[in-house]
């Protein structure tokens, strides 16, 4: 691409109406529009083990919602669809789209090849930002590890949960095995 090439910029709206004519589900960060990628069958089957696991532990006043929330970032113009969001308490809707939630108590990402290193990265970056944000698990497609990353006193604190061990996560309240959430399940080839 030259130098001279023009990067296109969508407003909210245009982001709105490329949804609605859209088979796939779309990314929206500061007027740029991106095509998330199709999982595979383990990172679906992962994505609905942690909702089965979740349900099994979080306080009644939390809801869990699949992909197909909507979460909204408004300070840093992001919008876009965790594998697994909850939302604890009344949703706070965007006033821009009120389809999506701004106030994530605990998010999901099952990692992919394609999507890790942004999921890890930048997107964790925009996700920090959110204030009602207690945590954020990250499911490996290649090992049975979880990846927490919770909001402490002093900032976000990451680390690891494997086989044979327990995630536990202080707000919203949930604990669950690592296996629980892999049992059953042929990961990707790595």
């Amino acid at each position: 691409m030259s130098s001279s090439a023009r990067r296109l910029h969508y407003d909210y709206t245009d982001y709105l109406r490329a949804l609605e004519d859209s088979s796939l589900k779309l990314e929206y960060c500061d007027g740029t529009i991106y095509a998330l990628a199709a999982g595979t069958r383990a990172h679906a089957q992962l994505a609905a083990a942690v909702i089965v696991a979740l349900h099994r532990t979080l306080p009644t006043t939390c809801r869990i919602s699949t992909s197909d929330m909507k979460i909204r970032i408004e300070s840093t113009d992001l919008t876009t669809f965790p594998d697994v969001s909850v939302i604890c308490g009344p949703a706070n809707v965007s006033p821009l789209d009120a389809n999506a939630v701004t106030n994530p108590r605990l998010l999901v990402e099952v990692t992919s090849r394609s999507t890790e290193d942004y999921d890890r990265g930048e997107k964790l970056s925009h996700y920090k930002q959110i204030e009602s944000l207690g945590a954020v698990l990250f499911i490996s497609h290649r090992t049975r590890r979880i990846t927490i990353v919770e909001r402490g006193p002093g900032g976000f604190v990451e680390r690891e949960a494997r086989s044979g061990e327990m995630v536990t996560v202080a707000h919203p309240a949930a604990t669950f095995a690592v296996d629980d959430v892999y049992e059953g399940i042929e990961l990707d080839p790595v």
